[in-house]
């Protein structure tokens, strides 16, 4: 790889269909090359005028049970499984057409949309990569939860939860992923969202979940997980807690060079600290890499494995 670390797009439209998880219904969803720093861009084409909502921390709401983006009382939600995938490989520029208030779900993970992304192929742009570098700690804490992002030459992630549930109990509950070494598609792409049958049964008395089921989560009842295939990995609770953090922090629409951490973390805590991190503009500087000998290794092996992919 001897030349500079650039922007992405796809090379192709790709087209999917799919259940929204909260209302339940059919979801069109197209995704579209765009030029070199438009960033991703959500359009719902089923308003009139279509509604634009781009990628943006201080857009997001409704952090309960996914991340969601929302501008004049319209609003796309689950974006964080397709922006994890995204970032994943390396995507920066992208035209995301909705029909629905909600990304579809697929099957809970990122998987879906790695191979939705692959089967477009990925271009090389002519830009540079912008990234995020953090230059000093930042944190955000509430109660016994917190998240941290810390200065590192690379993007790595360290993330530990508590659930007193048998089924995740059983499991590692904490794991670190490097992009220094570890790979996005195969470590992290494939961990499903998950939830529990009590709370999906009291979700859809209230509305949600409507379209939740055994193919696109891990349900438990009180000891055990339901699906009839277990589990994809291990650890698959908390690499699907990685994979929710890679995508909420990829709506800052630039990959971060930082250390994160987190415990007990989620959606809201997530966007609560990178809010935390744009307010301060002594804690962060873009920056490129546009000649390879100044690129950290870890970022070179990063966007390597993910150009590999295709």
């Amino acid at each position: 790889m001897k030349h500079m670390i650039r922007q992405r797009t796809l090379k192709s439209i790709v087209k999917a269909t799919g259940v929204g998880l909260h209302g339940g219904r059919k979801v069109n969803l197209v995704l579209r090359p765009a030029a070199p720093d438009t960033g991703v861009v959500f359009h719902r084409v089923d308003l009139d005028p279509p509604l634009d909502l781009p990628a943006d921390p201080y857009a997001v709401c409704d952090t309960r049970m996914c991340s969601g983006l929302e501008q004049g009382g319209e609003k796309v939600g689950t974006v964080e499984h397709l922006m994890s995938a995204l970032a994943g490989l390396g995507i920066d520029n992208l035209h995301v057409d909705v029909d629905a208030p909600e990304i579809p779900i697929l099957d809970g993970s990122s998987g879906p949309f790695v191979f939705l992304l692959q089967s477009a192929g990925i271009e090389e742009q002519s830009a540079p990569k912008r990234f995020m570098r953090v230059k000093k700690a930042v944190e955000y804490r509430e109660g016994d939860k917190w998240v941290r992002l810390e200065p590192y030459d690379g993007f790595k992630l360290q993330f530990s939860i508590v659930f007193n549930h048998p089924a995740i109990d059983s499991t590692s509950t904490s794991v670190n992923i490097d992009f220094a070494e570890h790979s996005y598609i195969r470590d992290v792409a494939r961990a499903r969202t998950f939830g529990f049958m009590q709370d999906v049964e009291f979700m859809r008395a209230n509305g949600l979940a409507l379209g939740g089921s055994l193919d696109n989560a891990i349900v438990m009842d009180e000891y055990r997980v339901l699906n009839a295939e277990g589990l994809r990995y291990a650890d698959e609770f908390v690499k699907h807690k990685v994979l929710d953090a890679i995508g909420d922090l990829y709506l800052c629409g630039h990959p971060l060079l930082a250390a994160y951490s987190a415990h007990k973390a989620g959606h809201a805590l997530n966007n609560q600290v990178l809010r935390v991190l744009l307010e301060d503009a002594s804690a962060w500087e873009i920056v490129t890499f546009e000649k390879v000998a100044a690129t950290p290794a870890a970022v070179v092996h990063q966007f390597a494995d993910a150009a590999l992919a295709t």
